[in-house]
């Protein structure tokens, strides 16, 4: 495995249950007048509570027992309650979720109207396909009814008895049945594991960072890590450092993205594709996502022993042929499974799609038009290090700008079918209006709400007749807020190749969910047939690219945002790298996602070589923007956000807080527009002096 040197002590293989030091440690504290304590020590970590700790735990409890206070013996046990956490990656997770989810009440509502969607999507299904008799739905069939009273919808219903014997007929329903239920079983276990996940997150957020839910919406997740940092140094969360930095939580939070992102920026994964007559494309889709997670990170034979620790053998080299069959075997099994799924997810996906976009559809149907990320796109261009939450909106911040990408083959096609059916729709409603018994016609009104929504798509495709196309300063817009982009698209902005590349990040809709729906047959072809032959590269991207971090466990090296590691030449880089070809990160990705956590992480002490680049950079896009003022966001930002937002008030301190993010929001962007700039001056440059070099040799 690659030695890499950081700001932390290097620790040998030790790792058990859990990160070292981490050990399972349990404290009870019964309720009522009991006023026994039990603390049960692991063995191993024996050195981590001393006798001392334990002795005064039991003195406060004798005393408590003598006062007859229970209270006063959990406040005192309070400091020993969050002294050691069993899963830090999940615990920090679970904050972070928790915050960006708004509290216990929301999260809880959304886990049981997941389980409620899941029985409805199933039941209704399964009603509509056995216990409707469309015949007389749809006025094939007449019913006797004894008065002249109108066929009304319960008429159309099967009775209980015919319905259930409809049911017990079809061996496919029955087997779809048992295998929702044994689905739904599964999530209502999850649930339950869940929900008592997240009352522990909410008395931490009570008691431990002194949090209301009433502060919550209105609080930043920098407040929260900024009080989580505070806490190691009282209560020791982490056990094996004294202190955490901001970067361990990220870390945490983020193991397994990291390593995913790293892959996707070394073009590890197999996403892009050339069909013989789509050209060049990109597949990557949710199931396919969540099987490349469940082969490397966490399903049965995965190549992580626990959530923390690589697994010792794919530390070595010695045994990398071996690893890589084993792991190919294992692709081509979970590939095979997938295929025989196939159907079940198949009619899954259609039945969800269904449900989940036809109101969506109805509502708006003009968003089948509009863009959206892709699943590539966000992780494409995510930074090392960047919460799902901060990515997301830093992607919104540009979403304005995305939609001016259209299409003009489809600009043309729309407009032609938006005037046909224009002309359909507008006689059909001129003969609704002369006579309102057209209505009674068979189909007029279903064609009138069809030709609506043809047209209203349509529009979607067609831009604003007033809007200006510099596609240049377009790109350049976009660039500050997505912060990577090919080199190649600089300069190239107008060209259709560079339309097609773009809309692989920022896809129509319509694209989207048609891949999703398509996924269940196209995932078990990817991983049988592409992926199990990559199986060598990604046993050795792990050895290669996995350093131990003390307190934190195995993580991606690319994660360190280490520039001498991993730094890029072309990217201000240059006398300050060792990397290779090979272990440089693509597009800037070290770059970039330093000055990107240093910037939200204005607390943050990167190591000194980090700080030196940082300075350095920062001290030349000063020297050279132009129209800077004394009041320039990149000294603004620098302020700390807790010193500033010391307002009395939560709408204070939301202000505050918005306002240093959108200032951090602009610095990072002036960063990324100057060190694209400079990228593209020295490519510039190099093909200028490799052109007079060759004239000259001539």
């Amino acid at each position: 495995m690659a030695h890499f040197d950081t700001e932390y002590q290097r620790l040998e293989a030790s790792y058990s249950d859990s990160p070292p030091g981490e050990e399972n440690l349990l404290m009870h504290v019964p309720e009522g007048a009991k006023c026994t304590t039990c603390i049960h020590k692991s063995q191993t970590n024996h050195d981590l509570i001393t006798q001392t700790e334990t002795h005064t735990l039991l003195f406060h409890a004798d005393s408590a027992c003598r006062n007859n206070n229970i209270t006063d013996f959990v406040i005192n046990l309070f400091s020993a309650q969050w002294h050691h956490i069993e899963n830090l990656d999940l615990f920090f997770q679970r904050i972070s979720f928790y915050m960006v989810q708004n509290g216990f009440t929301c999260m809880l509502l959304g886990e049981i109207f997941e389980l409620v969607q899941l029985l409805f999507v199933v039941g209704f299904t399964v009603f509509l396909a056995n216990c409707v008799d469309y015949d007389i739905l749809f006025a094939n069939k007449f019913v006797n009814h004894t008065d002249s009273s109108k066929v009304t919808l319960p008429d159309a219903f099967l009775p209980v008895d015919v319905c259930s014997a409809r049911i017990r007929d079809n061996s496919f329903v029955i087997f779809v049945l048992i295998i929702s239920g044994v689905f739904w079983l599964h999530r209502l276990v999850k649930f339950i594991y869940n929900v008592c996940c997240y009352w522990e997150i909410r008395s931490f957020y009570i008691n431990a960072l002194k949090m209301t839910m009433s502060e919550l919406p209105y609080a930043t997740w920098q407040e929260v890590q900024a009080r989580i940092v505070e806490i190691q140094k009282e209560h020791q969360i982490c056990i094996h450092k004294k202190e955490l930095t901001e970067l361990d939580i990220y870390h945490r939070i983020l193991r397994f993205k990291n390593y995913m992102v790293a892959m996707v920026n070394k073009s590890l994964l197999p996403v892009r594709f050339r069909p013989p007559v789509l050209g060049e494309c990109v597949f990557y889709t949710r199931g396919l996502k969540y099987n490349f997670e469940l082969i490397f990170f966490w399903g049965p034979g995965s190549l992580f022993e626990n959530e923390w620790s690589l697994k010792q053998e794919y530390k070595r080299g010695g045994n990398r042929l071996e690893l890589a069959d084993r792991l190919a075997s294992r692709i081509l099994w979970i590939g095979i499974a997938n295929l025989l799924l196939c159907p079940v997810i198949l009619v899954w996906q259609i039945l969800y799609a269904f449900f989940s976009y036809t109101e969506v559809i109805k509502r708006e149907p003009g968003s089948l038009g509009a863009r959206c990320w892709s699943l590539y796109g966000r992780c494409y261009l995510r930074h090392f290090n960047e919460l799902d939450h901060e990515l997301m909106s830093r992607l919104s911040k540009g979403y304005k700008y995305m939609n001016c990408f259209l299409s003009p083959l489809l600009t043309v096609v729309a407009k032609n079918v938006a005037f046909f059916a224009g002309s359909l729709l507008a006689v059909l409603i001129a003969l609704t209006i002369y006579d309102e018994d057209v209505l009674a016609v068979e189909h007029v009104l279903s064609s009138i709400t069809l030709l609506g929504v043809c047209i209203t798509v349509c529009r979607s495709f067609i831009p604003d007749k007033h809007m200006v196309f510099c596609p240049e300063q377009l790109l350049r817009v976009i660039l500050a807020h997505i912060h990577y982009m090919p080199d190649h698209w600089q300069g190239n902005a107008h060209r259709y190749e560079t339309r097609d590349q773009f809309s692989q990040l920022f896809q129509y809709k319509a694209v989207f969910i048609l891949e999703e729906l398509i996924s269940p047959v196209v995932t078990p072809i990817i991983l049988i047939f592409c992926l199990r032959r990559k199986s060598l590269e990604i046993i050795d991207f792990f050895r290669n690219f996995t350093v131990e971090v003390v307190g934190v466990g195995d993580t991606c090296s690319f994660a360190q945002m280490d520039i001498r590691q991993h730094g890029h030449p072309a990217w201000m880089s240059e006398g300050k790298t060792e990397a290779s070809i090979y272990q440089q990160a693509e597009d800037g990705k070290t770059e970039l996602s330093l000055m990107h956590f240093a910037i939200t992480n204005p607390q943050w002490h990167p190591p000194q070589e980090t700080t030196h680049f940082i300075s350095q950079l920062k001290e030349r896009v000063h020297r050279e923007a132009t129209g800077a003022s004394d009041t320039h966001p990149l000294s603004l930002s620098e302020t700390d956000a807790r010193t500033v937002s010391s307002g009395s008030s939560a709408w204070e301190g939301q202000l505050t807080s918005l306002v240093l993010s959108e200032y951090a929001s602009t610095e990072m962007s002036i960063h990324a527009l100057y060190m694209h700039e400079v990228l593209v001056c020295e490519y510039v440059w190099g093909e200028s002096r490799g052109h007079l070099e060759e004239s000259q040799t001539e």
